[in-house]
């Protein structure tokens, strides 16, 4: 392609709104325009690189047995009643009415689209296992779409979905996909790392993420360097302290802690470790104990942070206490209440606590906090005592074998074991080998292909600007030519390397305008190609080409006869 015939629209400087590198990036590079919040016009720069993404997962997808269909992005009202999604999805789904006054959504998902296909087309178990998957358009009404393509309302997204026969079987297509998701992120030229996750409103039984690694990324994902352990911090379980609880050795008293507040405020006040004080959060738990009056205590160990996920799973449905509800069962407010005293409330702690002696706790007294507390002898033993907690740095992995570090990641892609979720709300069946009628086992697969494209931007930058892997670079080199239009001898060099380079099978961009160096250099830096040939009379006079890869320090000077070859062995190399 050469740049008099191709559409480039770069700014200088990215709008003040565009909050991520990413986001800023792409509008720089002229990849994206915005139209509206959360939805943007794929500019050719931006569509080449979409594509090359698009390509690798479909040839993976179809290496790996995958059918490719299409399926409507509109999706009749009535199948997502079925399935019971109608209410549960929440405002993220866009309804709509057709001119009969009939209800549509927008499809963010396909669950219950492909479910309807295969239960009308597969009545067999000689038919299954089956697995359609599509490239498409989805749209979710996120309440403030940000980050540009990272979290947009309208996005690109490969969905794929499996029925089987057996949940053994179901399980062999996962791991299948497992697999198959590691090559398509490793050939994407990406640092990722799949983690097991939570199932979401998607549902099912078991499912992992694949997460680009980058420090903006808005997930904590837990791992384990001397294993393989990995995990949504969401999902990592926090084992219990190795050692049990001491004996009381101090004396339970109350003092004062006027105007603080928190735990570390209450800590440097005290002059004690925060690992020595509990933190009481006050909950409006749905369950149900004897004498209860609604409101619940959850305690953690104050250098420890609440997980809901853990503990909405742990104890089941809760919200937190309001203000005025914590006032009139304590009489006190938020900051110094504690388990100590209270009675008919339900008390919860999680397992770092419970081993915990000799502690610090809020004394349900406005400016004061007790400190010596120890269970049996100033309160009763929590009413369970669970993982409640996200984890941390140093905690020790689940799986045993080491202990867990933390990094970012942004989610690019996730697999789920459904079972038999959908196709029971749908009735989609089959006849086995003994002819009995059985609801069919399910897999679902889905790849960010639009956030694909955010998130190598996020973990590939620098200050000149994007730093492509090649596989998915808008072109894999470029051409610089310094005269091109004044130049004959440059003029003809270019071409005929440009020529070269097609022909062997290299995507290659030509700068053939009529530009100042600097700025082609600086342009060609911001689009992330990863390889930069500059000809120029000087090199042409020594029979050579200057080269200079996208992160090198230096450029260098290369043999004109060599540089396909050696183009195509670091393309190769990549």
């Amino acid at each position: 392609m050469r740049t008099s015939r191709f559409f480039l629209s770069t700014l200088k400087e990215a709008p003040s709104d565009a909050e991520v590198i990413s986001h800023q990036l792409m509008l720089r590079a002229g990849m994206i325009k915005r139209l509206a919040g959360g939805i943007y016009t794929w500019m050719p720069l931006g569509l080449r690189v979409l594509r090359k993404v698009e390509k690798i997962i479909r040839e993976e997808m179809n290496g790996a047995g995958a059918i490719e269909l299409s399926m409507p992005a509109v999706q009749p009202a009535e199948l997502w009643q079925e399935s019971g999604r109608w209410e549960k999805y929440g405002p993220e789904l866009l309804r709509c009415k057709d001119r009969h006054q009939r209800d549509f959504v927008i499809g963010p998902t396909h669950e219950e689209v492909i479910t309807d296909v295969v239960r009308k087309e597969v009545k067999s178990y000689r038919q299954l296992p089956v697995h359609f998957y599509q490239v498409q358009v989805k749209f979710r009404d996120e309440i403030r779409p940000r980050f540009g393509v990272m979290r947009g309302r309208e996005f690109l997204m490969k969905d794929g979905y499996s029925f089987h026969s057996s949940f053994d079987d179901l399980q062999r297509e996962y791991r299948n996909m497992f697999d198959t998701y590691t090559r398509i992120f490793t050939r994407l030229g990406l640092k990722f790392r799949a983690v097991a996750a939570d199932t979401g409103s998607i549902g099912g039984t078991g499912s992992h993420e694949f997460h680009v690694l980058a420090d903006s990324g808005e997930d904590a994902l837990a791992y384990c360097p001397d294993s393989d352990f990995a995990a949504n911090v969401e999902l990592a379980e926090a084992l219990a302290p190795s050692e049990g609880r001491a004996a009381a050795a101090a004396d339970l008293q109350k003092v004062a802690t006027p105007g603080r507040i928190t735990c570390e405020e209450v800590a440097a006040f005290l002059d004690i470790p925060v690992t020595r004080m509990v933190k009481a959060i006050a909950i409006v738990w749905n369950g149900k104990a004897e004498g209860f009056a609604g409101l619940a205590l959850i305690l953690l160990r104050g250098d420890h942070h609440l997980n809901e996920l853990k503990a909405q799973k742990t104890i089941g449905e809760f919200r937190f206490a309001r203000d005025d509800e914590i006032i009139a069962a304590l009489g006190c407010p938020p900051g110094y209440i504690g388990p100590v005293g209270i009675a008919n409330i339900p008390v919860f702690a999680d397992r770092s606590v419970a081993v915990m002696s000799d502690f610090v706790c809020g004394a349900n007294a406005k400016g004061f906090h007790l400190v010596g507390v120890n269970f049996v002898r100033d309160l009763v033993d929590p009413m369970l005592v669970g993982d409640f907690r996200d984890v941390v740095a140093g905690d020790r992995s689940p799986d045993g074998r080491g202990r867990i570090e933390l990094c970012r990641g942004i989610e690019v892609g996730h697999i789920f074991q459904l079972r038999s979720k959908y196709a029971e709300a749908l009735k989609c069946s089959f006849l086995d080998e003994c002819g009995q009628s059985r609801f069919m086992e399910m897999g679902c697969y889905g790849i960010g292909v639009t956030r694909v494209v955010g998130a190598a931007i996020e973990q590939g930058h620098d200050q000149r600007g994007i730093i492509f892997p090649a596989a998915i670079a808008p072109f894999q080199v470029c051409i610089v030519p310094m005269a091109y239009a004044k130049s004959d001898a440059v003029r003809a060099a270019a071409d005929a390397l440009y020529a070269e380079l097609t022909h062997a099978g290299i995507d290659v961009l030509l700068d053939d305008r009529d530009e100042r160096p600097g700025v082609m250099f600086a342009e060609m830096e911001l689009i992330g190609i990863p390889h930069r040939v500059l000809v120029g009379e000087r090199g042409l006079a020594a029979g050579k080409f200057e080269y200079k890869g996208r992160i090198d320090a230096e450029s260098q000077l290369l043999p004109m006869t060599e540089i396909r070859q050696f183009l195509q062995d670091r393309l190769c190399a990549a």
